[in-house]
């Protein structure tokens, strides 16, 4: 052992410490107020920088008394409606102070829009302000599905954003390239590492036109990056120096950029929430801050900015306790431990060298198979196969017990958590608040000058036809009064709508083990049921998240089955209309977002009146026990949560209801 020698230990006892990363939360829910008060005290108890959720209308360009905002409003983040919305949002938070990250992605230019003029009304000098639009459609089209428009206009209104931030607010970072979300969706380290980096390129190329070339350095450094850390340690702190490397080396040698500080990747982070179990749920704790060592042990792929989940997400919308529980974590490690006052831990380790190289090899394998297909645009369909199909072999991993989640596979047995109290452990949205968010939306229109905002929408229509920048007219309309789905329905009528790829193909995959006799069965019922057992899989309401579907249709066609799945954002009306066309036999509804309530409701009562009420409906998604109940009830057949994580059994029962005889035994 090398003795530490007298000179040496004062050299690095005089060390200035390195600054601690922001310190956020991911919040928001229920109405404006609400979101305010909830940022206020996070912030007094030591949050240095926010971290806005908003609710599923209006990230999907729809205003709170949309048909299809129904069930969905408040319920994972905020509503913003309007500037009277955002201005409520930040009451007694001066702007110019703050550094503020908004999870929006289609409608993005829009609540920026409503930021910048929030920030006038405060008197902030705008180009002082700081903090991030997550701006990046090309994931959504892969794994959250909050997308509006087809991928090019959607590309442009990206590059319309970086335009404007540039010019006038030079601190502000227009994108954020997000691979959270794939590996959400199943993405290996080294997809994650590749369909970033395309992104990237891919909004870059798009911009470089745009700018001088003497300024183009400094836009590449405005843009940012949003990742993941999941439960694999070494690996995902390898993979972070994977990125900060191959960050640095497109920037060199694609774009000429000569100045390192412009090529240094500057990301933020939330861990993984694809690996917290409902199982056993205070084991998240652990996992939650394992995760987060991954990307702060290691200082040359340090984040800037970090929010964690709270320890009950698989469960639901996580109390104000639980937040603050998750910050503390955040706040201990970085001014109580010692962590930020020595140089890189890992510079020279030989096992940390190699897998940052295998990772980086593997990478660019993948980037020249992207750019081969003309880059991230054009790849959509082919990324999100691969996604859905990584996916599932993750799931075939922890079925087989290959892969170990203590308290799901392993170790089941458990004592009775003393964290879950009367209030089931989560907060619960009040189904009032939707009545009363329309309320004030549809005040707020009738006291709006009627002439003032038909002008602004003119203007706003006026540039999405001529190709201009969608920026100005966009600010001018949040000061008019324009609401976020009348901002949006403009942006549609002008480019159009996308229905994304679902990724899950026609064709059976390889797989067999552990099938044949779930093919054996599905062959035996459809032979009595005179053809192929059909199953439809639906997505009703604007809940993006699709992994759950996908790997329902994915393995049910595996088995033999016929199915139907169309992806997401479709209406009860919509699904009911599929069931009767296609004489689907089993109906399978996946609803994540909380809005399972209204949206079963409405369904099974449209199933009854279509003369389907036979037809056995099977719900999966983030349900508590009480409402799990409720369905029921209602005439769902089965309920399934994530604890139900065996695919075939599930399979199984969908071949059960789908058998008249078994139907009619029970």
């Amino acid at each position: 052992m090398t003795e530490i020698t007298p000179d040496r230990q004062p050299a690095q006892a005089a060390r200035q410490a390195d600054r601690p990363w922001l310190i956020r939360t991911y919040a928001g829910h229920s109405t404006a107020a609400a979101s305010n008060a909830l940022y206020r005290s996070n912030l007094a108890k030591g949050q240095t920088g926010l971290s806005v959720a908003f609710d599923l209308p209006t990230q999907t360009g729809y205003d709170s008394d949309h048909v299809l905002a129904r069930g969905e409003v408040g319920k994972v983040g905020v509503p913003v409606c309007h500037l009277g919305d955002m201005r409520t949002l930040f009451d007694q938070i001066p702007l110019e102070e703050m550094n503020t990250s908004m999870t929006i992605n289609a409608t993005a230019p829009w609540l920026l829009a409503l930021y910048i003029a929030v920030a006038e009304e405060q008197g902030a000098d705008v180009s002082k302000l700081q903090g991030t639009v997550q701006n990046d459609l090309i994931k959504e089209y892969l794994s959250r599905g909050t997308y509006i428009c087809p991928p090019k206009p959607s590309l442009k209104m990206i590059a319309d954003v970086a335009e404007y931030c540039y010019t006038n607010i030079p601190k502000w970072n227009p994108m954020n390239v997000c691979s959270y979300h794939l590996q959400e969706a199943g993405a290996t380290p080294e997809q994650e590492l590749a369909f970033a980096l395309a992104t990237a390129t891919a909004v870059l190329d798009e911009l470089k036109p745009r700018i001088p070339a003497e300024d183009f350095p400094t836009v590449v450094g405005r843009i940012s990056f949003f990742v993941n850390a999941g439960i694999r340690f070494v690996t995902e702190m390898c993979k972070m120096r994977a990125f900060v490397d191959l960050w640095d080396e497109i920037c060199a040698e694609r774009y000429g950029i000569t100045d390192p500080k412009m090529r240094r990747f500057r990301y933020g982070v939330q861990v993984n929430s694809l690996g917290l179990t409902e199982q056993q749920p205070e084991n998240n704790v652990y996992r939650i801050l394992i995760e987060m060592l991954a990307v702060t042990l290691s200082k040359k792929a340090r984040a800037r900015a970090v929010q964690l989940p709270a320890w009950n997400e698989a469960l639901g919308l996580p109390r104000p306790w639980d937040q603050q529980w998750s910050m503390r974590m955040q706040q201990i490690l970085a001014y109580e431990t010692d962590l930020l006052e020595f140089d890189d831990l890992f510079d020279g380790n030989p096992a940390v060298d190699a897998k940052v190289e295998a990772l980086k090899d593997g990478a660019r394998h993948e980037l020249a198979n992207l750019d081969s297909m003309g880059g991230a645009v054009q790849s959509i369909e082919y990324m999100k196969s691969r996604l859905v199909d990584a996916n599932a072999e993750r799931l075939n991993r922890i079925e087989r017990n290959e892969t170990v989640v203590v308290g799901v596979n392993k170790w089941t047995s458990t004592e009775p958590s003393p964290l879950m109290t009367a209030d089931g452990g989560i907060m619960v949205v009040d189904p009032a608040v939707e009545q009363e968010q329309i309320s004030r939306l549809d005040a707020w229109r009738s006291t709006r000058d009627a002439e003032a905002v038909e002008a602004a929408l003119a203007a706003l229509r006026q540039a999405a036809k001529d190709g201009s920048n969608v920026m100005e007219p966009s600010i001018a309309a949040a000061k008019a009064g324009v609401t976020t789905g009348e901002w949006a329905a403009e942006m549609r009528k002008a480019y159009g709508e996308y229905r994304g790829p679902t990724g899950v193909s026609a064709s059976r995959s390889n797989r067999t083990e552990n099938l044949d006799d779930l093919r054996t069965a599905v062959d035996a019922v459809s032979d009595r049921l005179g053809r192929r057992l059909k199953f439809l899989v639906g997505k009703p309401g604007l809940d993006g998240h699709s992994n759950g579907a996908e790997q329902i249709a994915y393995r049910a066609r595996d088995c033999g089955m016929d199915i139907a799945y169309e992806g997401i954002r479709l209406t009860p009306e919509e699904i009911v209309k599929a069931a009767q066309e296609d004489a689907a036999h089993v109906v399978g509804l996946s609803i994540l977002s909380g809005s399972h309530i209204p949206l079963v409701e409405d369904l099974m009562e449209r199933m009854r009146a279509a003369g389907l009420g036979q037809v056995p409906v099977i719900v999966g998604g983030i349900i508590p026990d009480e409402d799990a109940r409720r369905l029921l009830t209602m005439g769902v057949a089965r309920v399934y949560t994530p604890k139900d994580f065996e695919l075939n059994t599930i399979m199984m029962d969908i071949v059960t209801l789908a058998d008249p005889q078994s139907v009619a035994a029970e």
